[in-house]
């Protein structure tokens, strides 16, 4: 069984990063998603896929 997950029991150091992340990770998509749109390459269509996996795992808050 999986224990029920609870940010307030990770260090203080990582809660600021988490929340960091949490900002900064939509604008890299949208970023991410207008050069793949200009530019594509396999190397960019990689990074949009993982900042989308991202994203939707703190959407869910997953991580």
């Amino acid at each position: 069984m999986r224990r029920k997950y609870n940010p307030y029991l990770l260090p203080a150091w990582l809660r600021t990063i988490r929340a960091i992340a949490n900002q900064l990770i939509i604008p890299f998509t949208i970023f991410q998603g207008i050069r793949t749109l200009l530019l594509p390459t396999t190397f960019d269509v990689i990074l949009l896929m993982i900042f989308v996996l991202i994203a939707v795992a703190f959407h869910i808050e997953f991580i």
